[in-house]
């Protein structure tokens, strides 16, 4: 057990998610400091019944602390990680900055539990698409090795943080009402419209979210051969990404065989029935921690394809959850070898 812990954007959307997953699922600690910017100094947060105060964020605030989750942009992950690092701590981070660092696991705990043994102090947690759609493959992988993937992603306004959805919200009402919502967020008004842009140009077209379910998608499965063709949509949901995922692997698998990998794979839920209307949906998906798929089906351009659907809460399973879930990773590795975290 992790006598101090320390959560960094504990004001943030998936900070409070980050929280009341420590509190739901009972992470072992005597003591919880929540850090923040400037800002957010002084801020009264809830946890378990108590009321927590927000602490400055700085080198010294690490002090005694053994474990962090952080949720914080690229920046303030380059800055901090350092000092948690040096002060004894374990960095559960969810910004990209690391995540490519080959020294930085890069972990889905129902995927690559053992690549948290190889940390150097600081543990990424993936891109949210990158995440579900990872889960959704491992057990595909596992049974015959996946070799290219082409997904389709429709994501969630919240992945570009609250002030993605303040934006959905504007944007909509004043399309509703005939006006013209000049967007801050996105590239474009968001409201009755699809944005086929998440991030900067980054490589031959593709944009930098793209080209991040790339390279951390060979990463988490190991596996430099696995090929991905991205293409990520920013559509006006607030909370839930969706995927149209199709799936080519060395050897054919039935849609019987799939299904039933599906099935047994910790942390899916198949939702497939096409004749009763059954599939996953965002607003079904909101609030909860597991991956949905659904209209499983061979793909009748490929005898080697598999062709689904994907939808998770980008704010839990795609961010929140998984990093919590790495950090009571890092508990039971540890007790399990008779260590002390």
């Amino acid at each position: 057990m992790y006598e101090t812990i320390a959560l960094v954007g504990a004001t943030g959307a998936v900070g409070r998610i980050v929280l009341e997953q420590l509190a739901q699922r009972q992470f072992p600690h005597k003591r919880l400091k929540l850090l923040a910017s400037e800002r957010s100094v002084g801020t009264e947060i809830r946890f378990n019944g108590k009321s927590l105060t927000v602490e400055l964020l700085d080198p010294n605030a690490f002090r005694n602390v053994g474990l962090v989750i952080a949720s914080t942009p690229d920046e303030v992950s380059k800055e901090f990680a350092p000092w948690a690092v040096d002060a004894g701590a374990v960095v559960v981070d969810e910004s990209g900055y690391y995540r490519m660092e080959p020294d930085v696991p890069l972990v889905i705990p129902e995927v690559n539990p053992h690549a948290v043994d190889s940390h150097s102090g600081i543990i990424a947690s993936p891109n949210c698409s990158t995440t579900q759609m990872v889960v959704a493959l491992a057990p595909l992988h596992r049974a015959a090795r996946v070799r290219r993937v082409v997904v389709s992603t429709y994501q969630a306004t919240s992945g570009a943080g609250v002030s993605g959805n303040e934006e959905l919200n504007d944007s909509t009402r004043k399309a509703l009402a005939g006006d013209v919502h000049p967007p801050k967020t996105f590239q474009h008004p968001i409201g009755f419209n699809l944005i086929p842009q998440i991030g900067s140009d980054k490589h031959e077209g593709y944009t930098s979210e793209e080209m991040k379910m790339v390279y951390e998608t060979r990463k988490i499965m190991e596996d430099e051969e696995i090929q991905v063709c991205p293409t990520c949509v920013r559509v006006p949901v607030a909370i839930g990404h969706s995927e149209s995922i199709l799936v080519e692997t060395e050897r054919p698998l039935s849609v019987d065989e799939a299904t039933r990998l599906f099935e047994q794979a910790e942390g899916v839920t198949v939702v497939d029935d096409l004749t009763t209307h059954a599939y996953p949906m965002p607003r079904d998906c909101d609030g909860k921690d597991d991956v949905f798929v659904g209209r499983i089906r061979k793909d009748i351009s490929s005898p080697n394809g598999i062709a689904f659907w994907c939808v998770s809460d980008n704010l839990r399973k795609g961010a929140a959850t998984n990093a919590v879930q790495i950090a009571e990773l890092l508990v039971q590795r540890a007790t399990a070898v008779g260590g002390k975290s």
